[in-house]
C-alpha cells in the first residue's frame, strides 16, 4: 500500500506510529538530565565520594555527547538518505535507536555509556526531519503541518509524561531501568513503522553533496546560530534542574519529577503559544522571546532557593523557551530555499548544538564551584547572546534589501528537541 491510497484510520495508524519514536526521542534526551546524580553516583563512585557537585558535573557530559552526536548525525545522515525509500529509512533509524539505546543500559563504564549515548544522538535529527516528509506525504497535499505536528507530538508527550516517569523509575529501581524502558519504546516503534508506515518513495537524484549545498547561505547560518546560542541558555538551567531542586531549594529528590512535568506543561504551552505568534509576527516573537526568557532566567537564578518560585519559574522558563522554538523552526526553512529536507534536520541540530553548549558551560561553572544557581547565569547570558545573533541577522537582511522568501515549509507549532 503507497502513501496516496491509505484510508484515514490506516494514515492515523502511521502517524501514530512515527509518534511513538519521537515519544522515545524525548524520553531518551530528557530523562538523563533528572537522573544525573543517581547516575554519577553509580558509574563514578570514586569522584562522588570525593565531591558529589563534581561527580554530577562530570556526569552532565552525558548530555553534551547525545546532543553531539544529533549535530553530527543530523545533516550527514538526512542528506546521505535522502535517495532511499523514506519507509525504510524510517524502519532503520527507530532500529538503530534501540540498539544504542539498550547499549546505554548494558554498557558497564562511564566511558561506555558516553560512547553509547553520542551513538544514541546520530540518528535523532534524521528521524523527525525525514519523519516529517513521511508524515506530509501520508496525509496529501493541504494537510502537511497536521501530519508533522502530529508526529512531533510525540516529543511534547514525552516532557509532561515520559520524562517525569522515567525520572521517577529511575530514582526508585536505578537509572538504568529507564532507559531499558526507551529501548522497549523504540523496539515498538521499529515494529510498528515496519506494519503501518507506507512505501514512501525517496529523491534517487539527491546526493549528500547536494543538500549540503544549504550551507551556502548566510541566513541559515544566522538561524542556526539563533538557536544553538539562544537556546543553550535554556539547556544550561534544564540539565541541571535535579540538584536544583534537591540542593538549592531543598525539596526532596521525590519532588524532581513534579518540577519536570511542570516544565513540561509550560513547554506544551508555549509551543502552542509560540506557532500562533510567530504566524502573526515572526520577528517580534523571535526577539521579545529571547529577551523575556533571558530576564526570567536571571529572577530563576535569584530566587531559586524558594521551592515554589522555583516551580512558578519552571513554568514560565518552559513557555517561553517552547515558544521560541516554531519561531527559529520557521525562521530556518524559510532562509533556506529549496533544501526543506535538510533544513527540518538541521533545526534539531541547531537546538541541541544548544543542548550541548549549555550542558558543558553549566557544568564548568558548577566545578569551578559557583554553585547550583550559576547554570541560570550562563542560561541568561548565552539567550541574550541568541539576541545578538538575530539583531545582526535581521540587520544584514534589511541592509542588503533581499526579504526572505516564505518557503511551502510548515508553520504550524513544532516542539523543540
Amino acid at each position: 500500500m503507497t502513501s496516496s491510497t491509505l484510508t484515514k484510520g490506516a494514515a492515523k495508524w502511521a502517524l501514530l506510529s512515527l509518534a511513538i519514536g519521537s515519544f522515545g526521542i524525548g524520553m531518551t534526551e530528557f530523562t538523563v538530565m533528572g537522573l544525573l546524580p543517581e547516575i554519577a553516583e553509580g558509574l563514578l563512585p570514586s569522584a562522588w565520594a570525593a565531591n558529589p557537585d563534581d561527580a554530577i558535573a562530570q556526569a552532565g557530559w552525558l548530555i553534551s555527547l547525545y546532543a553531539l552526536g544529533v549535530v553530527v548525525g543530523a545533516p550527514t545522515i538526512a542528506g546521505s538518505m535522502a535517495r532511499f525509500p523514506r519507509h525504510r529509512v524510517m524502519v532503520v533509524l527507530a532500529l538503530a535507536l534501540t540498539v544504542f539505546n539498550a547499549l546505554t543500559v548494558l554498557a558497564p563504564t562511564f566511558e561506555l555509556v558516553a560512547a553509547s549515548r553520542f551513538l544514541a544522538g546520530l540518528p535523532h535529527g534524521a528521524y523527525f526531519g525525514i519523519g516529517a516528509l513521511v508524515a506530509a506525504d501520508v496525509l496529501g497535499p493541504g494537510k502537511r503541518a497536521q501530519g508533522v505536528a502530529f508526529v512531533l507530538t510525540g516529543l511534547t508527550v514525552a516532557n509532561v509524561v515520559g520524562v517525569p516517569l522515567g525520572t521517577y523509575l529511575g530514582q526508585e529501581y536505578g537509572w538504568r531501568l529507564a532507559f531499558a524502558v526507551v529501548a522497549g519504546i523504540f523496539a515498538l516503534a521499529t515494529l510498528a513503522i515496519t506494519v503501518f508506515v507506507p512505501r514512501t518513495p525517496g529523491q534517487p537524484g539527491r546526493t549528500l553533496r547536494a543538500e549540503l549545498g544549504v550551507f551556502r547561505i548566510g541566513q541559515v547560518w544566522f538561524a542556526l546560530g539563533i538557536g544553538a546560542i539562544g537556546f543553550g541558555g535554556f539547556f544550561a538551567v534544564y540539565s541541571y534542574v535535579s540538584p536544583m531542586v534537591t540542593e538549592v531549594a531543598g525539596a526532596p529528590a521525590q519532588v524532581v519529577p513534579l518540577v519536570l512535568v511542570i516544565m513540561g506543561i509550560g513547554m506544551t504551552i508555549g509551543n502552542l503559544l509560540g506557532g500562533r505568534l510567530s504566524d502573526i509576527d515572526l520577528r517580534s516573537t523571535l526577539l521579545w522571546g529571547l529577551l523575556a526568557l533571558s530576564a526570567t532566567l536571571v529572577v530563576l537564578a535569584l530566587t531559586a532557593s524558594s521551592i515554589w518560585m522555583l516551580g512558578v519559574l519552571v513554568l514560565v522558563v518552559g513557555i517561553l523557551s517552547a515558544g521560541l522554538s516554531p519561531a527559529i523552526q520557521t525562521r530556518l526553512m524559510d532562509v533556506s530555499g529549496d533544501n526543506q529536507s535538510i533544513a527540518a534536520a538541521l533545526n534539531h541540530s541547531a537546538l541541541n548544538m544548544g543542548n550541548s553548549l549549555g550542558a558543558f558551560l553549566g557544568g564548568l561553572v558548577i566545578t569551578a564551584g559557583w554553585g547550583f544557581t550559576a547554570p541560570a547565569w550562563v542560561g541568561a547570558l548565552l539567550t541574550l547572546g541568541g539576541l545578538v545573533v538575530a539583531l545582526v541577522a535581521y540587520a544584514v537582511q534589511r541592509r542588503r534589501g533581499r526579504p526572505v522568501q516564505l518557503s511551502p515549509a510548515v508553520h504550524e507549532p513544532v516542539p523543540f528537541d
